[in-house]
């Protein structure tokens, strides 16, 4: 669909963020915030499954809508309610979530490739998730952009071969040492369904993008360039290309690697993003240098730093703001936690941290 065929905005704060423009303060969201640590949203999930939350556009928009309800005029984005896990769904793969995702049949050997459906009509295979959208962007009536996502190819092949999340990676890196070539090709593989996923949102209504890549810090930083980065920046060029071929919004793309703050400088040069999040390992400071102005940035509260209390959320949310600055000024900055808002959060803890961001984020008003 066409932008003409919905709403007009209203609050674009978030958008000229990630074009790098200054703005009267920082636009803030928060990775997962449709989610367990909101009572509206645990009253849907005992009534429905998780994948058929994801899986009907009704129930999907309206997880989508509840942080939004809920912090009218504190968040300035939303995310539409889905998982990164719809892609190895696509690609043919058993996936459970009870409640952690399961693989029932994972990638074994390289044998198992054939296993993966060959051609993959995302359109047939996630139309839910572009209903969801579409129906979503309507429903916001322009309050606030809606964000669709993404994982990325090294973080779902992990998930793919593993059968799982796992913290040694004992199986998904041992593919990449006895089967390079091979993990290549999976890779490759679930980078095309990825761009026509994305493709696809954007169509569907997505005003920004975010690709996933909560893995990325696993891997040593040579590995990383080897069979992480190659396929993240491959999303974004052929994506670009995609869009203007078909005449849609070349809408910002935002990358979140992980813990791959040793590849920022390189990714803001070269990867092809208009946005880096950044998790909490890294001080705002230094990641500003090494992105030298190229990208704007997201992120990157510990996200832990909602459980200790209003005066240590007050206290770190300034210390964020004021280290993000630029020459004194908030610019190309969207607040976000450095990774997803974890369940065990008290909402009304979260409704202080976007409240002590806009406080804290604000630009001086210019006199004349």
């Amino acid at each position: 669909m066409a932008d003409h065929d919905f709403p007009p905005l209203k609050n674009d704060l978030f958008l000229r963020a990630a074009r790098g423009e200054e703005t009267e303060r920082a636009p803030v969201w928060v990775m997962r915030q449709a989610g367990r640590y909101l009572p509206e949203f645990r009253k849907v999930r005992e009534q429905h499954e998780f994948f058929k939350v994801c899986q009907t556009p009704e129930l999907a928009k309206e997880v989508t809508l509840q942080p939004i309800r809920r912090y009218s005029g504190l968040v300035d984005a939303a995310i539409i309610f889905s998982d990164i896990l719809v892609v190895p769904q696509a690609l043919g793969m058993e996936v459970l979530m009870n409640p952690a995702p399961a693989f029932p049949d994972p990638l074994t050997t390289p044998d198992d490739i054939k296993k993966l459906k060959a051609n993959v009509d995302v359109k047939k295979e996630l139309g839910y998730v572009f209903d969801a959208i579409t129906l979503t962007r309507k429903a916001l009536n322009g309050e606030v952009p809606l964000i669709g996502f993404t994982g990325a190819p090294w973080t779902l092949f992990m998930y793919m071969v593993e059968g799982g999340g796992s913290k040694t990676m004992q199986k998904s890196k041992g593919w990449l040492f006895k089967w390079p070539k091979e993990s290549k090709e999976v890779l490759d593989r679930i980078t095309d369904v990825c761009i026509d996923y994305l493709v696809e949102q954007v169509r569907a209504g997505a005003q920004a993008l975010q690709i996933f890549d909560s893995n990325a810090g696993d891997l040593a930083p040579h590995h990383f360039h080897e069979f992480s980065y190659p396929y993240l920046a491959r999303i974004a060029t052929t994506l670009r290309t995609r869009l203007t071929s078909l005449s849609l919004p070349q809408v910002p793309l935002i990358l979140f690697a992980k813990g791959a703050n040793h590849a920022l400088a390189h990714l803001a040069i070269t990867a092809g993003y208009d946005v880096l999040g950044i998790d909490w390992l890294v001080e705002p400071s230094l990641a500003r240098s090494l992105v030298n102005g190229k990208v704007a940035l997201q992120g990157n509260l510990e996200p832990n730093v909602l459980y200790g209390g209003r005066e240590a959320i007050e206290r770190e949310v300034k210390r964020m703001c004021d280290e993000f600055r630029v020459d004194g000024k908030t610019k190309g900055w969207i607040a976000n936690l450095g990774h997803g808002i974890t369940p065990g959060v008290d909402p009304e803890d979260l409704r202080f941290f976007f409240e002590c961001v806009q406080k804290y984020s604000a630009n001086p008003t210019k006199t004349a």
